[in-house]
């Protein structure tokens, strides 16, 4: 009996020793914690530049600096004990993030920040500084990238069916082809929605409201994004 407690005695202070006197040396700290900073402002920064105003959080942007500081202090608090790195992950774990991320492009802003303070945590700066600089240069080279003009939809309401055929001479003057996604007809007339591509658009708009019937006409562009 006195054999296990002995043996159970010098394993424990095995790990304490190994696991508990694992030191980081203060210089080490304040570069880590200075570099992350700097790079955390320079995320902020970037971020509200290339964010659009309409979307623009800041709280969300202070909490994209933030949290490149505090992923520092936990990779090097992880560093000096085994222990802390078992409890971190404990306590990480039952961490629940509730919040809907409403632009894609802030998920990967929220990555970016994280990963930031993994690598300045773990002594790679040179990793986070280079990291930084190859990312903004591919954020400006994918905003010069040209994307395909969104289609119209163009709303009509008529008093009768019988327009569609003054409306389709009218369509094929403005536009190559279009595509009737939604025709509803009632006691009050019918309601066409269609889908179609145009570089005259007051031109379009002004003969179909012109068509003999004709109630309404409304022209929308649509990105094809939905944003709450």
């Amino acid at each position: 009996m006195d054999k296990i407690e002995k043996f159970i005695s010098q394993l424990l202070e095995a790990l304490g020793g190994s696991a508990s006197r694992t030191e980081i040396l203060t210089s080490t700290v304040f570069v880590a914690l200075g570099v992350s900073t700097l790079l955390a402002g320079y995320i902020y920064l970037i971020y509200r530049v290339s964010t659009r105003t309409g979307f623009y959080s800041k709280s969300f942007n202070k909490t994209l600096a933030l949290m490149s500081l505090v992923t520092t202090g936990i990779v090097l608090s992880m560093q000096t004990s085994v222990f802390v790195s078992l409890g971190m992950v404990g306590a990480l774990s039952i961490v629940r993030f509730r919040n809907v991320v409403k632009e894609p492009l802030d998920l990967f802003f929220l990555f970016w920040s994280i990963s930031v303070g993994i690598i300045c945590g773990t002594g790679l700066y040179k990793i986070a500084l280079l990291l930084s600089l190859v990312v903004t240069v591919a954020l400006m080279l994918l905003d010069l990238v040209q994307t395909p003009r969104a289609p119209y939809l163009l709303i009509i309401n008529a008093a009768n069916i019988s327009v569609a055929i003054a409306l389709d001479v009218v369509l094929k003057r403005y536009t190559k082809r279009y595509r009737i996604k939604s025709r509803t007809v009632s006691s009050r007339g019918v309601n066409l929605i269609i889908e179609l591509h145009t570089k005259q658009e007051n031109a379009l708009v002004g003969d179909c409201s012109a068509l003999e019937g004709v109630t309404s006409v409304s022209l929308m562009a649509h990105d094809g994004e939905l944003r709450a």
